[in-house]
């Protein structure tokens, strides 16, 4: 695996994921309670013993420069690294990326070193567990230039994803970028014994669909995207590519999940809280890694507590939750109901003076206050919820934009930092 280099893009604006996103990238959006997205692709790189990498960032790249920086270190004698390689005016270009494949054109020459020979590109905000070393056995084994993952797919997702059709070697012959009309899914289908002959049941599944996950040979790397100043790989390159390259598929049957939406990330958080996740958190042969923050273990009293996780460093008193997320440093009072929501805590705890201010002004500390009712919300980090509050969207709003919350598929969001006055209803 020394000759392979990782390229993570994480620099994407996210504005499916707003107000998550609101003050930070995709990637550094909390997930299961004490991790960030960004560390699921950095860990499957560990875990594959893929430790030269770099991370491509743009939008609102603070916090995620933070969190990678503190989590991910290593020795001097291991000859890996995890480098950021923001976005900046250089004088090959004087714009910031303008797609997946102009963020990699733009950092070529990051990538061009001696003694590599392949390039693995990897999407920043996607849920699944791969060895990349497989990947990588096959697209050598293959005689390919190009591979690219592909997972199959029902019928009914091909209009949000990029559908490709092989041969009977595997090798890519065409390829759809969320494909809508029925004669062109209907000429991409393929039947059982493609996939039997890879050892995947069909199970109803017709399609291919590519996972946003690719390996170049790097000299391939290198000429197709001189070649054209197309943007965007899924889009652009990959079906231009397929009539003159060799492109390869790597079927994939595990769990992945685009969690690049606000209903898509919720369910995923919620699974993981579930009695039979999709996503294993405790995998002890490819564990996720995350920032070490050296939180005490939870302060639990008196509560009744269901398929939830509780992650490091909360105080909950007396309350009932229920198919919920609870993230790091989360305080929650006395008689309060949380279900089927992701509360994902604080960065600090707040220090005596702080309170004694938030008395002075009247507003709540972060936390959760006593008496309070949550129901299928996502309460990003730091707010403050007043005593006696509901925040339950009874109304099935399906899209609502207020001035300290929101609602987008049902789910009511509140913002980072977010003050609830005590006895508000939302």
């Amino acid at each position: 695996m020394d000759n392979v280099i990782s390229v993570i893009l994480g620099g994407g604006r996210g504005a499916r994921l707003y107000p998550l996103t609101k003050e930070r990238s995709k990637p550094a959006v909390p997930l299961a309670g004490k991790y960030r997205i960004i560390d699921i692709p950095i860990s499957n790189c560990l875990n594959s013993n893929l430790n030269k990498i770099y991370v491509l960032t743009q939008f609102n790249s603070a916090s995620l420069h933070r969190h990678i920086t503190r989590a991910y270190k290593f020795d001097n004698f291991s000859r890996g690294f995890i480098e950021l390689l923001a976005a900046a005016q250089t004088t090959e270009s004087m714009n910031w990326y303008q797609g997946t494949a102009d963020a990699v054109r733009q950092n070529l020459r990051f990538f061009n070193q001696p003694n590599i020979d392949f390039a693995l590109i990897l999407s920043g905000d996607q849920l699944y567990r791969m060895n990349y070393q497989e990947v990588i056995k096959m697209h050598i084994a293959s005689g390919a230039e190009v591979t690219v993952s592909a997972i199959p797919v029902q019928r009914k997702d091909a209009g949000h994803l990029g559908i490709l059709k092989v041969d009977e070697q595997g090798r890519i012959i065409d390829f759809f970028e969320k494909p809508k009309d029925e004669k062109v899914i209907d000429s991409l289908s393929l039947n059982a014994s493609a996939f039997d002959r890879r050892g995947i049941s069909a199970k109803g599944r017709t399609l291919l669909a590519s996972m946003g996950i690719y390996i170049f040979n790097l000299e391939v790397l290198n000429d197709v995207l001189k070649e054209t100043n197309k943007s965007d790989f899924g889009k652009d390159i990959i079906p231009e590519i397929i009539k003159k390259r060799r492109v390869f598929a790597y079927f994939f049957d595990g769990y992945w999940e685009d969690i690049g939406t606000i209903k898509s990330f919720y369910e995923a958080n919620l699974n993981l809280a579930s009695l039979t996740p999709n996503f294993d958190l405790f995998n002890e042969k490819a564990p996720i890694y995350t920032n070490p923050l050296f939180l005490p273990g939870s302060v639990i009293n008196a509560c009744k507590i269901t398929q939830s996780i509780i992650s490091d460093g909360c105080v909950i008193n007396n309350a009932e939750i229920h198919n919920s997320v609870i993230g790091i440093r989360s305080i929650i009072g006395e008689n309060t109901v949380i279900k089927d929501s992701i509360i994902m805590g604080a960065d600090y705890y707040e220090s005596e003076s702080n309170i004694r201010a938030n008395s002075f002004k009247k507003i709540p500390n972060v936390g959760i206050g006593d008496n309070s009712r949550i129901l299928k919300a996502i309460i990003d980090k730091n707010v403050h919820i007043g005593e006696n509050v509901t925040i339950e969207n009874m109304n099935k709003t399906e899209h609502l934009v207020a001035d300290n919350y929101m609602i987008h598929d049902y789910i009511v969001i509140i913002p980072k930092g977010s003050i609830i006055p005590p006895n508000t209803v939302i």
